[in-house]
């Protein structure tokens, strides 16, 4: 059984552009991943309990971290950028790290919020709310 740090997770996000950034310096936390998935109720007359089948996947997930508005490469150019971007992006996270044989979470998402949030004696922070578009894959890098 193996354990692992935060610190060495990963977190990278395809920008507006298409170019993969590394978000993984200003980011604090990733939670959610790799998401819920829908169960339908079946339960009939009859039934002593409720029953259900497995439905679609549904994933949200969130992230958080430090501001930095570094043209193109920091969160708040690439985040910034996707809340109101036409199309799904490409995202991976690594919980392990990203060395070759870690497990990999990827898919496709929509930044569906991006917030900033400033408070008196703290650092600036940020926090954004991402929806999968379909299923989140799990494999390794």
């Amino acid at each position: 059984m193996a354990f692992f740090d935060s610190r060495v997770s990963r977190f990278l996000i395809h920008d507006a552009g298409g170019t993969k950034r590394d978000l993984s310096a200003f980011v604090v936390e990733v939670r959610g991943l790799p998401g819920a998935r829908a169960m339908n109720e079946v339960t009939a007359l009859g039934d002593s309990g409720a029953r259900f089948i497995p439905g679609l996947q549904d994933g949200v997930f969130s992230l958080s971290g430090l501001f930095d508005s570094t043209a193109s490469t920091g969160p708040d150019a690439v985040l910034g950028g996707l809340r109101s971007h036409d199309a799904a992006v490409g995202f991976e996270y690594g919980p392990e790290g990203t060395a070759t044989g870690s497990v990999r979470y990827s898919g496709q998402c929509w930044v569906v919020s991006y917030e900033l949030r400033s408070r008196v004696g703290r650092l600036v922070e940020w926090g954004a709310s991402l929806q999968v578009d379909g299923v989140v894959g799990r494999g390794v890098f």
